[in-house]
């Protein structure tokens, strides 16, 4: 347990550190935030603001597993530093078309979804070859597993990571919104792993734990710095890979709650819009932008979502309490 709070610490400390050094390269850089035409015209001061400032926690995470490496007996933290790095480098790759081209959308939808699933497929079949994941779907509450056939588990599991990590990505709207609404995420996850004894896996989500902390010292609103896809696609890599690692992906409905709602308002608005020529449901989508339409500060916005966030983790922590004993 001292090693997992050390962790936490170093993960502080470096992301902060990386954060002094960082933000006035990205500056210098000129990697500067566009703003989407129709989002909320007060979003027009964040242009300039530089991204991938995710680099910080990326970073760091690889920093801490590094330290921690001479000790390290079980390296599925490794796989989930992987294929969240992968993830990662796909955002960074639409941050760069962002800032090369000037442009608010920088890869295509399917560009972007390609190179998602490949990666999941990837990291799927070396948990599922290890032995780390099973083909058993746990249900939370009844303490039950359902069979269900190779093929098809990892085949929904990639379109569940794939959803996963976007559901993450459209969540970071607001200054301070995904990293708050992550951070109790990746608590959940480190004590199931320290519950579960697997102390090595819960070393990449207690870094993250330190790691965001330092990172929304520059993020808190009025940012300095945002976390680009670079960072929200790497930490919705994490959550999704610490998930299929600890062979319950459907505790995401309940930690990824706000993630999904956040999806979800997007999806319905579309639809509706589509269905009856230009009526909306939300006065803006994805929902976070609702309620700033609807009158609320960033700040409560990020404090409320978070709150939330926190709250699900907990029902999450007793939905699995029959797996961790």
């Amino acid at each position: 347990m001292t090693r997992v709070l050390i962790t936490v610490l170093i993960g502080f400390v470096a992301s902060g550190v990386l954060g002094y050094i960082l933000l006035p390269l990205l500056r210098a850089l000129k990697t500067g935030q566009s703003v989407h035409d129709i989002g909320p015209t007060w979003h027009n001061t964040k242009v300039g603001t530089p991204l991938m400032g995710g680099l910080m926690f990326v970073g760091a995470t690889i920093l801490c597993l590094l330290i921690n490496l001479p000790k390290t007996k079980e390296y599925t933290a490794f796989y989930v530093l992987a294929v969240s790095f992968c993830f990662g480098l796909v955002g960074f790759l639409d941050d760069f078309c962002k800032v090369k081209f000037k442009r608010d959308l920088g890869l295509t939808a399917f560009q972007k979804a390609a190179l998602q699933m490949a990666v999941s497929a990837i990291y799927l079949y070396a948990l599922y070859k290890t032995g780390v994941m099973t083909s058993n779907l746990y249900i939370p509450f009844v303490n039950t597993t359902v069979y269900i056939h190779p093929i098809v588990y990892i085949f929904f599991a990639m379109f569940v990571m794939v959803g996963c990590v976007n559901a993450v990505n459209l969540t970071d709207g607001v200054d301070g919104l995904c990293g708050t609404v992550t951070i109790p995420v990746m608590v959940f996850f480190t004590a199931v792993s320290v519950i579960m004894k697997r102390w090595d896996l819960a070393i990449l989500p207690a870094s993250l734990v330190g790691g965001v902390l330092a990172y929304l010292i520059y993020n808190w609103h009025p940012a300095k710095v945002f976390m680009g896809d670079t960072g929200s696609l790497f930490l919705g890599g994490v959550v999704c890979a610490m998930a299929f690692a600890l062979d319950m992906p459907l505790v995401l409905i309940l930690v990824g709650f706000v993630y999904i709602v956040e999806t979800l308002s997007d999806i319905i608005q579309i639809i509706y819009f589509k269905l009856t020529h230009g009526k909306r449901i939300f006065k803006m989508a994805p929902i976070h932008h609702h309620f700033e339409m609807c009158g609320w500060k960033e700040v409560k916005i990020v404090l409320v979502f978070s709150a939330v966030s926190a709250l699900m983790c907990v029902v999450a922590w007793f939905s699995v309490s029959g797996l961790i004993g």
